[in-house]
């Protein structure tokens, strides 16, 4: 992103405010390259998005002010920039619905409420199929006009290449081909000709005063109805329930029934292929972002998935046979280095860090949100004294100083406390991450002594993945390089 980025989308932001800013917050990155920011004036706030592809933002566009007018709930497009790849949409708040569920679930259990909510959402999908289609121009769409032939083969190559071959599954290359162009035949089959939403899973939707919103449809294309009803009930770390997953299915399918006149077996019989190759598009996401750019909270989705193709493999039967595909499936499930990636991504991991207020607050990039940050910046500061001004809260006379700090010894039981009920609290609501953050003015004495401190009693106390990360640090080793 260009240094100058920032300053244009606050300009863009006052002259549609008409008031100054006080506030530029980066969000926390999804799996896309877009970057988000949340700018505030004294009475508005927006979200200003920078996205360098330009068809795809020309695609968002054009969507937004189609879907708008035509009443769908989409957020409201205040101003843009195409030049500079800059637009500002309305902000929606911070709850998806991933964060709705997951402060609602409890462990396994999935509350009526959460059901009804997704019922909701279902019967949103169904206005954007059917109503967000007609009318549209679908010339818009980036990269294809429809999800046909080739972008089907964009997917299962995404899986072949970043899923199957990182994960080393072995497979026969030309079978595995053949097999690929028999589904694609399969889904082909289904009435291909309403608007399909493409990334429709709880991520993307907001819930704002009880109701769902939409977001991030820039992929939308002319498609198949059974796609994005099996990406949000297959949406890997939401993991619903399978009998609840069927009823969902069938609300839906009731619900489409008072618009369209269909053949519910037919639908069906089409659904479980697009659930498979919603899965594997997915799971190429995984590999890419995971396997590829080491992102660890997108290795923590492949249990999820492991686990809902199990079951696809375990209960539908196909009206097709792809041996060669549902060998190297069942080869997934079987994986023992997957597995042990299952192990480790079920526990709750806890990302601590140490940062310097003059860079501001390190992002989430697990995509929660949320966890504590801590200011030690009233705690004494070694770093007044030349003796201490180049060392770090990590080395022994730093460290030394601090035991005999009394204050020091208070604020960390304190932290300890906190963070204590919030750790316990996790893991028995299977939450998977938490982030606790230090921060100081330097980013190199207090901070990074707590952050040490807190990494070394959690290690003790808890069986949970810890990751330590001093940012002011690590920044200044790589502008060493």
């Amino acid at each position: 992103m260009k240094q100058d980025t920032k300053l244009l989308l606050i300009k863009l932001f006052e002259e549609w405010v008409g008031e100054k800013a006080r506030s530029y917050i980066a969000l926390p990155l999804s799996g896309s390259y877009r970057r988000y920011f949340r700018i505030a004036s004294r009475n508005k706030s927006a979200i200003g998005t920078f996205n360098s592809d330009k068809k795809e933002n020309i695609a968002f566009l054009e969507m937004s002010r189609h879907f708008l007018n035509k009443g769908l709930a989409v957020p409201e497009i205040y101003a843009e920039d195409i030049d500079n790849d800059i637009y500002l949409q309305q902000d929606l708040g911070d709850t998806s619905l991933f964060a709705f569920l997951q402060g609602m679930r409890s462990k396994k259990d999935f509350p009526a409420e959460l059901v009804t909510f997704y019922k909701r959402t279902l019967d949103g999908l169904i206005k954007f199929q059917l109503q967000g289609g007609e009318g549209f121009d679908y010339s818009k769409c980036y990269p294809r006009e429809a999800f046909d032939r080739q972008s089907m083969l964009w997917d299962l190559h995404y899986f072949k290449y970043y899923f199957l071959k990182l994960a080393r599954i072995p497979f026969d290359e030309q079978s595995l081909e053949d097999d690929f162009n028999r589904l694609i035949n399969l889904l082909l089959e289904a009435d291909h000709d309403y608007f399909m939403y493409r990334d429709f899973q709880s991520r993307n939707v907001m819930v704002l005063d009880d109701k769902p919103l939409f977001i991030d449809y820039q992929g939308g294309r002319r498609g198949a109805l059974q796609y994005d009803v099996a990406s949000l009930l297959y949406d890997a770390k939401a993991d619903i329930p399978d009998d609840v997953r069927l009823k969902l299915l069938s609300h839906y399918m009731d619900q489409l029934s008072e618009h369209l006149n269909y053949d519910r077996e037919n639908f069906v019989s089409h659904y479980y292929g697009y659930v498979l190759i919603r899965m594997m598009q997915a799971m190429g996401a995984y590999g890419f972002r995971g396997f590829y750019e080491k992102k660890e909270h997108f290795l923590q989705s492949i249990p999820y998935a492991i686990k809902n193709l199990k079951y696809l493999l375990d209960n539908v039967t196909f009206a097709i046979d792809m041996p060669a595909l549902f060998m190297a499936l069942r080869n997934i499930t079987e994986s023992d280095e997957l597995i042990n990636i299952g192990k480790s991504a079920s526990q709750l991991t806890v990302s601590v860090s140490s940062f310097s207020y003059k860079r501001g607050i390190p992002v989430d990039i697990s995509g929660n949100g949320g966890g504590h940050v801590f200011d030690c910046r009233f705690l004494h500061n070694p770093g007044k004294y030349p003796q201490y001004r180049e060392k770090t809260g990590k080395d022994t006379e730093v460290i030394e100083f601090f035991i005999k700090e009394p204050e020091m010894d208070r604020f960390l039981k304190s932290v300890y406390s906190i963070v204590t009920q919030s750790v316990d609290a996790y893991i028995s609501r299977g939450f998977k991450h938490l982030m606790v953050s230090f921060g100081c003015t330097g980013g190199q004495h207090r901070s990074v002594y707590s952050a040490e401190k807190l990494t070394a009693f959690l290690k003790e106390k808890y069986d949970v993945n810890v990751i330590l990360k001093h940012v002011e640090q690590v920044m200044k080793r790589d502008a060493e390089r």
